[in-house]
């Protein structure tokens, strides 16, 4: 047994020698070159490679020829352009989803804000918005907002490489610096085919199309508890389709309001940066026209006209939900550069920042005088109020022309809110005061607050100069351009118009083919989950009745009261 334990133990001990020599023999050899030594700041980036530069060989100083030379050169010059234009899609998209994460934020806000008997209802309202308004947009709503981008002078984003596809518009009248006239609506781009399928326009729709649905979701709040699920489901594609893109083509589309600056010298025309007006005037101009047409919640107004409150249920989500919008805002306003290559994207997030800190004190401390409380709700919609109303401005003012828009918008939501509810349009969420109102004054702010040094060649106004100084861009009133706000304030009026006229019909006509936009009295009465959707909310913490078990007496008594239950 010894002599097989020897044996063994030789065995091994001449393994571990063989080991040794070889791992010796491979570290000789490895040392024979010296290794590179760590790179800890990323300096190999700026070493052009096959993989980086495809096409680039060095070019030997003493042999290179002007061609080898001109190759080189090329080939650099093609992954710089593809470097940045990676970028500025990489930015877009990521923009893009973080807007896209907003949905979750208005879903908490206007859930919040509602009575829990009503929750599954709203919550499934701003839930599925996204999918029917998304689809109108696809099928025509984008080509009739971005098909024309190069059918008048004003051109596409060249951060994505100008979308030279879209450029078929229906225009009218004369043409000027080289357009076809006034824009009106696009005409290519249907179902991203043809001219739309392409990888920059589809860059340009996905981004596009989150800021469309934040328009359509704004009307979910202000027409919550009482509006008929079949009435959303319409009218929420026909927003997507026609209203939200018509308007947004005459802005962002080379339309006519965005032609105003070259052609009538308005300024830089309609100056609409992250859409103060094209996405939150048109939301809050729609949420006043449905909620005046499908009037107020039983029981809201008294018979004397005193307003009776309606209590939210879930103010912690109503907070949570603001959060998320405030996140998601900086791709809002930052990402509408469409370019991560931009310089200017710091400021305009700060100043987006700058405008909701300011807003939410102003409105808390007004709140706070006036009324003796806080108020958390009015909390919420102060920073709100101060987001949307920096959205158009926030690329073109400076930090403290944020915060004095913020601080305006901050107590502007609060007397809107109130005025409206003397008026009598029920509005659960503040959607009209916060979107609609501030809007407004977000595109006024654009002709007050513009300092000039950001924007030149807006809408193809002053590449070069303007107002006799190069290099200036959008200059509002205060820096010396009363014609911006001229152009500002016209934005403003035929975004009102366009949204109240023809959003009002389509609402209209909605409810006379469906027979009404609203619920019955004994379903809003009851709760509109479990008649509506089919499920409760809470069905473990909430009590719910059928509507055939609420009394008579009370639904005659709500038909009364209000006078478009009539119908119903």
């Amino acid at each position: 047994m010894s002599n097989i334990r020897n044996i063994r133990q030789r065995r091994w001990l001449a393994a571990m020698a063989l080991a040794v020599a070889l791992v010796s023999v491979t570290a000789s050899s490895a040392l024979a070159d010296a290794p590179p030594a760590p790179d800890k700041t990323g300096a190999f980036q700026n070493t052009p490679t096959a993989f980086s530069v495809p096409g680039y060989t060095k070019p030997a100083p003493d042999k290179a020829t002007t061609k080898d030379l001109a190759v080189a050169v090329d080939a650099v010059a093609q992954a710089a352009s593809h470097g940045i234009y990676s970028v500025n899609f990489v930015w877009t998209l990521v923009a893009g989803f973080l807007v896209m994460f907003m949905q979750a934020g208005f879903a908490l806000v206007e859930t919040g804000l509602i009575r829990a008997k009503n929750a599954a209802h709203t919550m499934s309202m701003n839930f599925l918005v996204y999918g029917l308004g998304m689809f109108g947009f696809f099928v025509c709503g984008f080509a009739f907002m971005c098909g024309g981008l190069n059918g008048t002078a004003i051109g596409g984003p060249a951060s994505l490489g100008g979308v030279p596809t879209l450029s078929s518009m229906l225009t009218v009248g004369s043409a000027v610096n080289g357009d076809h006239g006034w824009g009106l609506l696009g005409t290519t781009g249907f179902f991203l085919t043809g001219n739309g399928y392409d990888a920059s326009v589809i860059v340009l729709f996905l981004f596009m199309m989150v800021f469309m649905d934040t328009t359509a979701t704004i009307v979910t709040g202000a027409c919550a508890e009482r509006w008929s699920f079949k009435s959303f489901f319409i009218f929420s594609i026909i927003v997507g389709a026609f209203i939200y893109p018509v308007f947004g083509c005459w802005v962002w589309g080379g339309g006519w309001l965005a032609q105003i600056g070259y052609r009538l010298g308005l300024g830089h025309g309609a100056v609409d940066y992250a859409g103060s007006g094209v996405v939150h005037l048109q939301g809050g101009a729609l949420a006043f026209i449905t909620a005046y047409l499908i009037g107020p919640r039983i029981g809201k107004y008294g018979p004397d006209g005193k307003v009776n409150p309606i209590l939210p249920h879930h103010i912690p989500m109503v907070q949570l939900g603001t959060f998320i919008l405030a996140f998601g805002w900086f791709g809002f306003n930052a990402g509408s550069s469409l370019a991560g290559s931009d310089g200017r994207i710091g400021i305009v997030a700060a100043n987006t920042m700058i405008a909701g800190m300011s807003a939410t004190l102003f409105g808390v401390v007004y709140m706070w005088m006036r009324y003796g409380k806080p108020d958390p709700s009015m909390m919420c919609n102060s920073m709100l109020a101060g987001l949307v109303a920096i959205t158009s401005p926030c690329a073109f003012v400076t930090p403290v022309g944020a915060f004095i828009i913020g601080a305006v918008a901050g107590v502007l939501v609060v007397v809107s809110v109130f005025f409206f509810d003397r008026v009598q349009v029920d509005d659960p969420v503040g959607a009209i005061s916060v979107h609609g109102v501030n809007g407004a004054w977000g595109l006024i702010a654009v002709g007050l607050f513009s300092d000039g040094s950001y924007g030149q060649g807006w809408n193809g106004v002053g590449a070069t100069d303007y107002l006799g100084v190069a290099g200036r861009g959008v200059t509002g009133l205060f820096y010396g351009d009363s014609k911006q706000l001229v152009a500002q304030l016209i934005e403003t009026g035929v975004g009102i118009a366009w949204n109240v006229v023809v959003g009002g019909l389509a609402f209209w006509v909605v409810g006379k083919v469906l027979g009404s936009n609203r619920v019955p009295a004994e379903v809003e009465i009851a709760g509109l989950d479990v008649p509506e959707m089919g499920l409760a909310g809470y069905p473990e913490f909430v009590e719910h009745i059928a509507p055939a078990d609420v009394p008579a007496t009370q639904v005659a008594a709500a038909k009364k009261a209000v006078p478009s239950l009539g119908s119903v």
